[in-house]
């Protein structure tokens, strides 16, 4: 059983800043769970309490049903894999991987079993006799994960172990961190600033601000029914688009009025919508709901708007198009062989059904 539960947990330094903020969490056996958050956010402060690197400074801390506030890290049965590798670099790689287990006094032979077996899942069994200088930078991240396989430990704990390799590295090591989840039926905690790391490795994803839990949900969750405007402009690439407004009635039916334009919404969000009638809200909506209206075969005046198209961005298999409405610029993610003329008017048509409002003040979601 490798549950983890955090009950009220804070985390406060010298002078009262605050790095964590009174959060509950509970990560399930064998789940993957992702820590996300801009620098600052407590996130790595929060798993190094796990780890038992940072004392608590309140609240209580579980690994299964056992209470590990006064538990030394080396007593907690966890494994951590750090971002800068801490790999020893007068060990051979062989050396590096089971120096943890010759501490514990482990024999011989079954260190060379653990060895060998976590080699061999990793791909570096031809790398054993090597030191971390003679490697690249994804095959040290692959020893720093052999070190900590080696160990069979009930929780694998990751800070942002991927943030120093290369964008194609990254996402080789990303896919070789799912076989290796698969294959060990353990549970996993990964704290990444990188938001598509985030989505595309957690069973769950908790997004941080500020030291505290913003919102903690699948990934599609998160990224569907965002619970505040900070999570819907932190999680997706591009950011969602954000405009400022008034919600207005006309014939029974609500409009958002952007100044430049205005769009009905769908009916389904009247019931959510009503009590902001004549008020100002925020705007939202993802680059992919926004179309060319040339590439739409059927558009109502009702959800299309005319703006400028001042950059055209093709990556490939899909263009951005950077647009402005006069007040406010947003962008389209279309595909690849529309490419409109720049600073030109068009028409573009957004997928109504997939916005969201957030209030003014408080930036809550309101739909």
């Amino acid at each position: 059983m490798a549950q983890i539960t955090l009950k009220n947990v804070s985390k406060i330094y010298r002078g009262n800043d605050c790095a964590v903020d009174n959060i509950d969490l509970s990560v399930e056996d064998k789940e993957f769970m992702v820590l996300v958050g801009p620098s600052g956010c407590g996130k790595s402060t929060t798993l190094r309490m796990i780890a038992g690197l940072e004392d608590i400074s309140k609240g209580k801390a579980f690994i299964g049903d056992r209470l590990v506030n006064d538990v030394p890290a080396k007593d907690r049965d966890i494994a951590m894999v750090f971002q800068n590798y801490a790999l020893y670099p007068h060990m051979t790689v062989y050396e590096n991987m089971s120096f943890g287990l010759k501490l514990r006094k482990y024999p011989k032979d079954e260190i060379l079993k653990r060895v060998n077996e976590a080699a061999e899942i990793l791909g570096i069994k031809h790398l054993l006799e090597r030191r971390p200088r003679q490697l690249s930078g994804g095959e040290r991240q692959r020893v720093a994960l052999g070190r900590a396989i080696v160990r069979k430990p009930q929780v694998f704990l990751f800070d942002e172990p991927l943030s120093n390799l290369d964008a194609k590295l990254r996402v080789q090591m990303r896919t070789e961190i799912h076989k290796l989840r698969t294959r060990l039926q353990t549970t996993f905690v990964y704290v990444t600033h990188d938001q598509t790391e985030a989505l595309t490795l957690g069973d769950r994803i908790v997004v941080m601000r500020g030291g505290k839990i913003q919102q903690c949900a699948d990934p599609m969750t998160i990224y569907d029914k965002p619970a505040n405007k900070f999570v819907a402009s932190f999680i997706g690439s591009p950011p969602i688009n954000l405009m400022d407004g008034k919600i207005i009635k006309r014939d029974k039916k609500y409009y958002f009025d952007e100044g430049k334009f205005q769009v009905r919404l769908v009916e389904e969000m009247y019931k959510d919508i009503e009590p902001y009638e004549g008020k100002e809200v925020t705007f939202g909506i993802r680059a992919e709901d926004v179309y060319d209206k040339l590439f739409v075969s059927e558009a109502s005046p009702d959800n299309t708007i005319r703006a400028v198209c001042e950059v055209v961005e093709p990556l490939g298999s899909e263009v951005y198009l950077y647009l402005n409405t006069g007040k406010n610029t947003f962008i389209a993610r279309v595909g690849a062989h529309n490419r409109p003329d720049v600073n030109r008017e068009m028409d573009l048509v957004f997928d109504m059904s997939k916005v969201h409002f957030f209030d003014r003040e408080t930036e809550n979601t309101i739909v």
